[in-house]
């Protein structure tokens, strides 16, 4: 979808079909079930999902548009992020708890954006330009953002003595939680207002560029971006047992869950930074890349530890050894990648081999 010209059919009857299957399935009692019928049902309600994240998406970008900076950037970020608060949340707190699915989807987005969307971004452009270029220092801004967030939130609760185990006290937790709002507010005040230059190339325009929306598009935008939320927050408990069924079906471990809700929610933002990349905008794709990553842990986690504690649930954030090594290969990878402001397909191809590696140990410990 794109926020550029007449509204999609999509845009609003995904939206609409996600609140009528929530309403059906309620009135007739019917839900998913490891069945031949089941599976039908599982079909539906992942086209639906997918189709109102989509439309999620799109509607953000229109009011975002609109708007303008620094506000159009926090109505698209707080949209995916309360589409995943709701998904982690749910699967969660569900009848199997899964204390582990917030620190799971957090890795699995740093690993996805950092090495599989990235490397193919770079692929697809380094095949049809050879060579392409980006803003070394907005680069360095993204990735000293997500160096400090990964660490703080993924690799530290293994070290604290307060509580045994990759877990953070109730103050720790807090005290992480505010450090990573803070830091992330400052982060979108530097990117959108302080250095925005360092983040655009030159001809590559700005958001402020866009034909903005009329008056009436805007309001049903607005409209539908709220239905459209509604639909993902009420159908992610469905979503939860096709995720659960799924999983057990095939033998995954428990981290298959975040893999899931980090691919259902970066799907949007990923299509659009790789069609970016075969228009040689790579700095394009580096923004709407690195900006998910950094939205997912400066948000989700706090959010995310506000449910836990308000329910009185453990959060479990820490990583074990193996993934704490993947984590740091990426980062260390990502800051040679991004250090010379220009690419090539073997950076591309080293990224993609890379997080092909995450995958496969995700499945072969």
């Amino acid at each position: 979808m794109s926020a550029h010209g007449p509204m999609p059919r999509s845009a609003w009857i995904f939206p609409a079909l996600a609140v009528l299957l929530f309403a059906a399935s309620i009135v007739s009692g019917v839900t998913f079930t490891p069945s031949p019928a089941g599976l039908g049902f599982a079909a539906i309600l992942l086209v639906i999902l997918f189709g109102t994240v989509f439309a999620a998406v799109h509607h953000a970008e229109v009011i975002a548009k609109r708007v303008g900076e620094p506000y159009g950037t926090l109505v698209l970020t707080l949209a995916v992020t309360i589409i995943e608060v709701a998904l982690i949340a749910t699967i969660m707190l569900g009848e199997k708890e899964v204390p582990t699915l917030a620190r799971d989807t957090v890795f699995a987005v740093v690993m996805i954006v950092c090495n599989g969307l990235v490397g193919l971004c770079i692929l697809a452009g380094g095949l049809r330009y050879r060579e392409q270029e980006f803003r070394v220092s907005g680069a360095n801004v993204y990735l000293s953002v997500l160096i400090v967030f990964a660490t703080i939130t993924l690799i530290l609760p293994n070290t604290t003595a307060t509580t045994p185990g990759p877990v953070y006290s109730q103050a720790q937790l807090g005290f992480v939680s505010v450090v990573t709002i803070i830091l992330y507010a400052v982060f979108l005040y530097t990117q959108t207002i302080r250095h925005r230059d360092y983040f655009v190339t030159e001809g590559g325009g700005s958001a402020g560029d866009a034909a903005h929306a009329s008056a009436r598009t805007l309001m049903l935008s607005v409209a539908l971006l709220l239905v459209s939320l509604l639909g993902v927050v009420l159908l992610a408990k469905k979503f939860s047992l096709v995720v659960d069924a799924g999983a057990e079906a095939i033998g995954a471990p428990p981290a298959f869950a975040g893999i899931v809700v980090a691919l259902l929610i970066l799907l949007p933002e990923s299509l659009a930074a790789i069609d970016a990349a075969r228009k040689n905008e790579l700095q394009k794709s580096i923004n709407l890349a690195l900006g998910s990553s950094l939205a997912t842990i400066g948000l989700t986690i706090p959010a995310v530890a506000v449910a836990a504690y308000a329910l009185d649930k453990t959060l479990v954030l820490g990583l074990d050894q193996r993934e704490t090594v993947l984590l740091g290969m990426t980062l260390l990878l990502s800051m040679l990648t991004f250090g010379t402001g220009r690419t090539n397909i073997l950076f591309g191809l080293v990224h993609m081999l890379v997080f092909a590696v995450f995958v496969f140990m995700v499945f072969v410990p």
